[in-house]
């Protein structure tokens, strides 16, 4: 799945108390991509790592550096999150419910992407288990993310709010 939809998801599933709550769960969903593909591509973008950026077609997987994959393990394993989930829980002595968007990345991310192309690692360290699944990029996954992203965000943004009027006034 795209960055951008992955920060829209966590923010909805996760982020709804508030607008730090809201923008906290964003950035959490984008978090496991930007980790493991930000500094490549800033890389590329300054012609720093011998690889041109180029629209429209994936790079070659050989295209990027040995850390990008190392990275990607970890910020893509369940077993990272769940382990960083409890720690986060034990720190803070309360669960951060916005971090959970990083899991719901990884769910998004095993049957969205294929083994041809960062194949999501979701039992990293403990398993090299990868589901082959349908690239976000085909229109029948893309097509629909969009779709139902618009229509939860119309719901939340302009439907929720005047329905709540509503009951409020009834009261």
């Amino acid at each position: 799945m795209d960055i951008i939809s992955h920060g829209l998801w966590g923010s909805i599933a996760f982020g709804r108390r508030n607008r730090r709550s809201f923008f906290l769960a964003f950035l959490f969903g984008i978090l496991p991509d930007f980790l493991a593909f930000a500094p490549h591509t800033f890389g590329m973008l300054l012609g720093l790592n011998g690889h041109e950026f180029t629209f429209g077609e994936p790079p070659s997987p050989q295209a990027f550096s040995p850390y990008v994959y190392d990275v990607y393990n970890v910020s893509h394993s369940l077993v990272v999150f769940a382990v960083a989930f409890l720690a986060l829980w034990a720190a803070f002595r309360r669960p951060v419910w916005e971090f959970s968007a990083w899991g719901l990345h990884i769910l998004f991310d095993i049957p969205t992407h294929s083994t041809v192309f960062f194949p999501t690692p979701f039992l990293w360290p403990v398993s090299d288990l990868q589901v082959n699944g349908i690239s976000w990029g085909e229109p029948a996954i893309f097509v629909p993310n969009v779709l139902l992203l618009a229509t939860l965000y119309a719901w939340y943004f302009f439907i929720k709010p005047h329905r709540l009027d509503r009951i409020d006034i009834e009261k």
